[in-house]
């Protein structure tokens, strides 16, 4: 049933304060530990709040290795490097590892499925996934998924869980225990060297390497460049991002046809057009319509959402953001990682420039499936200096922490960071990366990405996609603040 921009207005006028109008703020804050807000009392207590409640877990400390910059009492261990550490098969890791997701193992093993955002020919990758026997969609492209175990003994191994495969981004776990991968490439047969069609979802089972033999995209979920997915156990829907512009990306979201269930492999048995894909469009409490989610400038803000049937979902002509006019959808620039948890699922919007009608270093956005509404919950002011360490720009990859809150992989300017934050807004570094690609005149930090928990809550897995190290972060975690 559709939610009008009535029924949303009428709700708003019952809920009172619980519906945030948009408004603007003048200057938003950026530092951890900073509340992005028009609330000058609380925000002018952030240092107070901070040593009342135990915000975080205190000032990160150099390495002497020059990798990671943790907190007292925090450690990690380098998992996989590419071009360093070997497959079971005898290559070389594969590079720019990204988005990820850790399952339980056998014999009390974590096993880890990993993207590998390697766009375009393999020629042009000095270490593509290696085109594994039976694993191959399309021969010509470099990406796709690595798989790494973590036994308890501490050995790792890696192999190839799909290959050809291009530019996997972000992706998703499923609640059945497998990961659907993303490709974030709009590129067609016949174009860059590539000999199928691209900007698909595919199905990577980290258990059962048969069940990756000869390799299908999802083409119900549609075709176009496509960020990451999640899972609603309950209504079986699949929301997807986009990571576009020129027009600015959308947000998705499947639903499977009449008596479908959902389980291992049985995405990739849908018919090519099963299930209806949707694209949002959001109304404020007043009705009115949102073009664009950059214009949210309060956290707390609330939108209504309505959901849009895609005219084309194969993208045959016209590429599926570009298939809507202004005023049929809300656009967002840079959608990024989605994490399900609390009932709904956490979306990023990694930045807004002058593609947008506002500017901002950041949003993370919170989707209620029951009451369908859209609520800000973290926003970053445009940061101002990024080769200053404190600042925090450009969130990508997410994950929901066993400890309260969430946790994000920094994909900004200059220095670059995972870092946590609460349900209030506020946020705290985790990790800094240290490591130096650029000169010490000209410093250049790779971003982090594929930010996750064991399923033991333990240890924090988060990859550096330059030079493409997997690291392993073990401490004295504890649950996080609220407010």
């Amino acid at each position: 049933m559709s939610l009008t921009r009535r029924d949303f207005a009428r709700r708003s006028a019952y809920t009172g304060a619980g519906v945030a109008l948009v408004g603007t703020v003048g200057v938003l804050a950026t530092a951890p530990g900073a509340l992005a807000t028009q609330d000058t009392e609380t925000a002018g207590s952030d240092d107070d709040h901070d040593r009342v409640h135990g915000l975080g877990y205190g000032p990160l400390i150099d390495d002497p290795e020059g990798l990671l910059a943790l907190p007292a009492g925090f450690s990690y261990r380098v998992l996989a490097r590419t071009g360093e550490t070997k497959l079971e098969s005898g290559e070389f890791t594969p590079g720019k590892q990204d988005g990820t997701a850790a399952f339980e193992g056998r014999r009390g093993a974590t096993v880890l499925v990993t993207n590998h955002e390697l766009k375009g020919k393999r020629a042009d990758w000095e270490h593509p996934v290696p085109l594994a026997e039976g694993r191959v969609y399309d021969p010509a492209a470099a990406g796709g998924c690595t798989v790494v175990e973590v036994r308890r003994d501490g050995h790792v191994g890696q192999w190839v869980g799909i290959a050809g495969t291009s530019t996997n981004c972000a992706g998703g776990a499923t609640p059945w225990g497998t990961w659907l991968t993303c490709e974030e490439t709009e590129d067609k047969a016949g174009q860059k060297g590539m000999t199928k069609d691209h900007g698909y979802v595919f199905e990577v089972d980290p258990e059962d390497e048969r069940a990756n033999r000869e390799p299908k995209p999802i083409k119900a979920l549609g075709r176009y460049a496509h960020e990451a997915v999640v899972v609603d156990r309950r209504r079986g829907h699949l929301y997807l991002t986009e990571d576009a512009s020129d027009p600015n990306g959308l947000l998705y979201r499947w639903t499977p046809p009449r008596g479908f269930e959902h389980g291992r492999g049985k995405l990739a048995t849908l018919a090519d057009d099963a299930g209806v894909l949707q694209a949002f469009k959001c109304f404020d409490s007043g009705g009115r319509f949102v073009d664009d989610l950059s214009r949210a400038t309060e956290i707390g803000t609330v939108y209504g959402i309505d959901w849009i049937d895609v005219p084309d979902r194969d993208a045959k002509t016209v590429s599926v953001r570009k298939q809507f006019t202004d005023g049929e959808v809300t656009r967002a620039r840079k959608l990024e990682g989605m994490w399900w948890g609390d009932g709904g699922v956490y979306i990023v919007s990694s930045y807004a420039r002058e593609e947008s009608p506002e500017q901002h270093d950041g949003q993370v956005w919170f989707y209620h499936p029951g009451r369908r509404t859209l609520t800000l919950k973290v926003l970053l002011g445009v940061n101002e200096d990024p080769s200053k360490d404190g600042a925090l720009d450009g969130p990508d990859n997410i994950t929901v922490s066993p400890y309260g809150g969430l946790i994000l992989a920094e994909d900004g300017e200059g220095i670059q960071h995972l870092f946590g934050a609460t349900d209030s807004g506020r946020t705290y570094p985790i990790a800094r990366n240290q490591l130096n690609i650029g000169t010490a005149e000209e410093p250049e930090y790779s971003e982090f990405a594929g930010v996750t928990f064991s399923p033991d809550g333990r240890t924090l897995f988060a990859n550096v996609q330059e030079p493409g190290i997997m690291y392993a972060i073990t401490g004295p975690w504890k649950r996080q603040p609220r407010r």
